[in-house]
């Protein structure tokens, strides 16, 4: 009798074991080779949205995200900032542009690359008519990360800029 149940146990687990194997490696989005010939998955953070967070801005304005170790903005990311000056040229408004990155590199470097993140992005609003008196810039690092993960998606997440109303 208490071979037949352990028979049993061990088929269930091993099937369980054979579901959650075959569906680790079924992710969304072009799979690429990585370094050492790791498979890693291509995410987009295009001007739609597709369903992650959207960082800590306030609606309806959207974060601004950036390329690991940069702080231009990338061409995918225009239309978010356009959408962004339309809306702050039409309120009386003040936000804080809070520049955010992931937890790699040292916490100086990445203050300084939040800072230089929250700048660029507050050139390109002046720049589309928004006020500079309306703009403050702050950068948290890696201080704030939004999640806390080791893969690309989370360090995706937390390089970014995100747009605070204060009043």
């Amino acid at each position: 009798m208490m071979s037949t149940m352990q028979t049993g146990f061990s088929v269930v687990l091993g099937l369980m074991m054979l579901t959650l194997v075959g569906c680790a490696d079924k992710k969304g989005g072009e799979m690429k080779g990585g370094q050492d010939g790791a498979r890693t998955t291509k995410e987009s953070l295009d001007s739609e949205p597709i369903g992650i967070m959207e960082g800590r801005t306030s609606g309806p304005m959207l974060p601004l995200y950036f390329d690991y170790d940069a702080s231009t903005i990338r061409p995918d990311q225009i239309s978010r900032m356009d959408g962004n000056a339309k809306f702050l040229n039409s309120k009386s408004v003040s936000i804080r542009i809070e520049g955010n990155c992931d937890p790699r590199g040292t916490q100086e470097y990445n203050m300084a690359l939040g800072e230089r993140r929250a700048l660029s992005a507050q050139k390109y609003l002046a720049d589309k008519g928004v006020s500079k008196a309306n703009m403050t810039t702050i950068s948290y690092g890696a201080e704030q990360l939004l999640l806390q993960g080791h893969d690309e998606l989370s360090w995706a997440q937390n390089r970014r800029a995100d747009f605070v109303i204060v009043k």
